[in-house]
């Protein structure tokens, strides 16, 4: 077999000063990588760097401001804020032991079940459940007792056991004022009543604090900064918890005693427009809040507007009287009914023809009179519609009061050229309209400071951290009517009270000349709209001659009677006397006028 030539190859070793060459190259640029890296993180991008590895270092807790107290206006806490503990729970730590043993000694110390203790206990893979919310301290002492008893018993029964500072709200009064005063959310905000009005000034400010820790621990020599919490201001309302109580004891024992749906009480001074008592009923205890009725949580003083009836007669008569078309002693003829429009109006008992003068038309409180009265008021019937109107505007109806407090209702008082047919002759006896029991009252306090309006006002001042108190800007004040109209208003009213055929005598209070009126309305179902059953009221001041206190009672759907002059009087009285007793007003020492009631054809 012939074979070819062979080729022989030449092998040929590499230049090593390229391979050098080529190495040092890839070295250069991987030293220039890592270089500009370190540029990067030392020079460009330090402080970033540094912030972000502080912000792991450093811990910051925000420090909850201490919500502010609220007091009576004799300095008597009526809410303040106390501290407390929320007991809480790792379930990872105490699942290493004997979750049934720890809810067993933790229920016997804080007074839970130990079945609900157990089931947060074994909450798969949890580091943080709360057993007990807001206890006071010394339970957490008893619970820190109780775990060094069994640690030193070689027990783990407590292990995983923590407690967390939590404020608690807390009334030392419990109801009393509670619809006033209001209550708070799970957060401490104010939820409802002055807690809410008033949550700015009451809530203060939070602080804050930085430090350094390491593995959750503070660093005792990392130091600390930050800034302090801000308590809440002080808020000292114009409410004196004794008439408070007392008004509330007796609203609440009469609404039980009439079967009726509810009842409210407001106490105003004359002078200085300040509410001294806002009672209403049924209420709740905000200390035990989860159990309460959400529709008694309100206040319905301000929030429920309700036809007055009789009691505002008051303001016709002052309007006629104001107007000059009229005086007490003027004589009208009342018939025993009287057609007007499309209807035929009656008095509240059937009557023949009465012979009143305008103090016997109050007095007696007749519709009819009322109508024939407040028909003066213009040369027509349209003229004396809008000077009525005008009047009821500038006693407050139709307007909140300025109180500022959450729901207040404003009532219903249409302008006078929407008034029908039948709401030009019922308003002047009070139906057709509606108020609030403030508004009510302030009606009277009006007649009774000489025809000056005082806006009414809940707080009397308010205190800063710093201690110093700041007054309440003076309320606003607006005369309504003339000295001359109040005082003979004024008159008029004791008549209801003194006089054989008023129907307010039962509001007689020995050594004092007292000026009221009674009123009993149709009510409106507020869930039907329509009319069922009665609105019963009696509203005064005293001492009449130098008025100083006005007190109204009144009571929604009684069922065991109706009318104000028996059901509402007495209860007027009592809580009168007590507040002239309470604010060391001596008695009269005068006779009433005597203005005549009838007279003779």
């Amino acid at each position: 077999m012939r074979r070819g030539p062979v080729r022989v190859r030449t092998l040929r070793l590499g230049d090593p000063k390229r391979r050098l060459r080529y190495g040092m190259i890839g070295l250069a640029v991987v030293l220039t990588l890592f270089v500009g890296r370190i540029v990067q993180l030392q020079a460009l991008d330090a402080s970033a760097y540094a912030a972000d590895a502080n912000s792991l270092r450093m811990q910051t807790v925000r420090l909850p401001a201490d919500r502010g107290t609220i007091v009576d206006a004799n300095g008597v806490t009526l809410a303040a804020s106390v501290d407390a503990y929320d007991i809480t729970a790792d379930p990872t730590q105490v699942q290493e032991h004997d979750p049934t043993a720890t809810a067993a000694a933790l229920a016997a110390v804080i007074g839970a079940d130990a079945g609900r203790i157990e089931e947060l206990l074994r909450t798969p893979k949890s580091r943080y459940v709360v057993i007990a919310e807001q206890v006071e301290p010394a339970v957490w002492e008893e619970v820190k007792a109780a775990r060094k008893q069994l640690s030193d018993q070689q027990r783990d029964d407590l292990v995983g056991i923590y407690a967390r500072p939590h404020s608690k709200r807390v009334y030392p009064a419990g109801s009393v004022a509670a619809n006033l005063v209001g209550f708070v959310n799970a957060e401490d905000k104010g939820a409802g009543g002055l807690e809410l009005a008033l949550d700015a000034q009451l809530s203060g400010t939070d602080g804050k604090v930085t430090y350094e820790n390491s593995l959750g621990r503070q660093v005792p020599t990392g130091g600390e900064k930050g800034q302090e919490a801000v308590p809440g201001d002080t808020v000292q309302l114009t409410i004196d918890r004794n008439i408070q109580w007392y008004a509330e004891r007796l609203i609440s024992a009469k609404v039980a005693e009439a079967a009726a749906e509810s009842g409210t009480i407001v106490v105003q001074d004359v002078k200085s427009g300040e509410i001294l008592a806002m009672a209403t009923t049924p209420g709740f205890d905000p200390n035990r809040i989860a159990g309460a009725n959400p529709d008694n949580m309100g206040n319905r003083a301000l929030q429920e507007a309700y036809e007055p009836g009789s009691t505002s007669k008051v303001m016709t008569m002052a309007a006629v009287i104001e107007e000059g078309q009229a005086t007490p002693e003027t004589q009208v003829i009342v018939p025993g009914a009287l057609p007007r429009a499309d209807r035929v109006f009656h008095d509240d008992v059937d009557h023949g023809t009465w012979y009143l003068t305008l103090n016997g038309v109050l007095a007696k409180s007749s519709n009819i009179g009322t109508i024939l009265a407040a028909e003066k008021l213009g040369p027509t019937q349209e003229a004396a519609n809008a000077k009525l109107d005008e009047y009821l505007r500038k006693f407050g109806i139709g307007s909140t009061s300025g109180i500022g407090f959450p729901g207040e209702t404003p009532g219903l008082l249409p302008p006078s050229q929407k008034w029908d047919g039948a709401q030009q002759y019922t308003i002047p006896f009070g139906q057709g309209l509606a108020v609030n029991s403030l508004q009510a009252t302030s009606v009277f306090q009006t007649i009774a400071n000489g025809g000056v309006r005082v806006s009414p006002s809940l707080v009397k001042s308010t205190t800063g951290p710093d201690g110093k108190a700041t007054p309440s800007p003076a309320p606003a004040r607006t005369e309504v009517v003339s000295p001359q109209t109040a005082r003979a208003v004024a008159d008029m009213m004791e008549s209801v009270v003194d006089a054989d055929e008023g129907t307010g005598n039962k509001a007689q209070i020995p050594g004092y000349r007292v000026a009221g009126k009674t009123g009993t309305a149709n009510r409106v179902d507020p869930n039907t709209g329509l009319y069922n059953g009665y609105t019963s009221s009696f509203i005064g001041f005293a001492p009449a001659d130098n008025p100083q206190i006005v007190v109204s009672v009144t009571i929604q759907a009684p069922t065991n009677g109706k009318w104000g002059g028996t059901l509402c009087a007495p209860v007027f009285k009592d809580v009168m006397s007590f507040a002239l007793q309470t604010r060391k007003v001596p008695p009269t020492g005068t006779k009433s006028p005597e203005i005549p009631v009838e007279w003779k054809p």
